[in-house]
């Protein structure tokens, strides 16, 4: 869900709730009303009940103004929420001491309300203290009054069944509550983890580019300075085209890498084995030296990083070996094992045996020591040494 769909979305509780509270002051005031035309039309004046039900109906329109001022949203400035518990309580007991008087039974409806509100507006214990007292104002008033058992008895119980709705309400409106938190806070995970996969991707193709770019360029480069130098210090013309078909070469195979990057990037990569077998060809057709690849396991896809990893420290190796141990058989075999897959490069060691570094080449970002960090992102591992008289370059990645 986009920021702006989100926003709308919040906008649209937001209004919903403002109609809804709208909504609630036009009942009470409707109900207020009505209470009075239905009460007020059936008696004739001068009767004490009368008397009684005027200061009751007269102050309960008092608090109906107060209680509309206390159940305003905080964010609207509710400064006299804390007044609430007491109005509804306030409207509670006078309306149910007007309920018991003869003809005073339409008052009930506003204690009904009172307690409703009670319930889903203030605290468990708020709205039973409210509706307590409401019910002892009731009994009390009835029993003084000599009311029928209608009133003590139905009218508390509308009060209970008003409250135990007021309770309903409040637990269906702290579940959307939560639920909007909850889809607030998704959202904004998912943002997130849509930045940090942003920045995981531009990581990505960083390596690629400086794994690619920068080998292919600064070799090219030096190749450039020698003939430069060849010819100026030398004037060997032989030579100097001989470094240019070299130097052709590693633009060519630079360029060749590049394009293989960016199939990785789109996830088109040829399978490993096709790939490695590929190196294996070209490796032997442009050093001489004989290779030969061993496919263990059934093949399987592996994720475009992995096969990528894979084939570049296999490239790596190779390279490695043309350069330390020229005209060396070299042994490559892919294993697809239960728990992961390995590749593992062998050679003899030539003339020069140490090879100083170990894990380093001439570019130190391009070679296997930056194949073994890409390795660790894989949660893979990669060792590189001697074994005996032979050079040996492992690499495994999970399954």
């Amino acid at each position: 869900m986009s920021d702006i769909a989100s926003r709308d979305l919040r906008q649209a509780v937001s209004g919903n709730r403002g109609m809804l509270r709208v909504a609630n002051l036009t009942a009470r005031a409707v109900g207020f009303v009505l209470v009075g035309v239905f009460t007020f039309a059936a008696h004739g004046p001068g009767t004490a009940d009368v008397a009684v039900q005027i200061a009751v109906f007269t102050v309960t329109a008092v608090l109906m103004v107060v209680w509309a001022l206390a159940d305003r949203p905080a964010t609207s400035g509710g400064r006299y929420a804390f007044l609430l518990p007491y109005v509804l309580g306030a409207i509670t007991v006078m309306c149910g001491v007007a309920s018991a008087t003869p003809g005073g039974g339409n008052f009930i409806v506003l204690s009904v309300i009172a307690a409703l509100s009670a319930g889903s507006g203030t605290s468990l214990a708020a709205g039973w203290i409210v509706v307590g007292l409401g019910v002892a104002a009731i009994e009390a008033a009835g029993l003084a009054l000599g009311a029928t058992a209608w009133v003590t008895v139905e009218y508390p119980g509308y009060l209970l069944v008003a409250l135990l709705m007021g309770f309903n309400r409040r637990t269906h409106r702290v579940r959307a509550d939560q639920s909007a938190a909850l889809l607030a806070k998704s959202e904004r995970l998912r943002e997130e983890q849509a930045a940090v996969a942003a920045l995981e991707e531009r990581a990505r193709i960083a390596r690629e580019i400086h794994d690619v770019l920068a080998h292919s360029l600064g070799a090219l480069g030096v190749h450039i300075q020698l003939t430069r130098a060849v010819l100026t210090d030398r004037n060997d013309v032989a030579q100097a085209v001989e470094r240019l078909d070299q130097a052709h070469r590693m633009a060519a195979d630079g360029l060749s890498e590049t394009r293989r990057a960016v199939q990785a990037l789109r996830g088109e990569t040829l399978p490993l084995p096709e790939g490695l077998e590929r190196l294996s060809a070209d490796h032997r057709l442009r050093h001489d030296a004989r290779v030969t690849f061993e496919v263990k396991g059934v093949p399987r896809p592996l994720p475009p990083d992995a096969g990528l990893a894979l084939a570049r420290i296999a490239q790596e190796a190779l390279v490695n070996t043309a350069k330390h141990a020229p005209n060396q058989p070299v042994e490559m075999r892919l294993d697809y094992a239960d728990a992961d897959t390995s590749l593992v490069v062998v050679n003899p060691l030539g003339g020069d045996g140490d090879r100083e570094g170990g894990l380093a080449t001439a570019n130190a970002g391009y070679g296997l020591t930056g194949m073994r960090e890409r390795l660790l992102l894989l949660d893979g591992t990669l060792s590189a040494g001697r074994n005996g008289n032979d050079w040996v370059v492992m690499a495994k990645v999970p399954r």
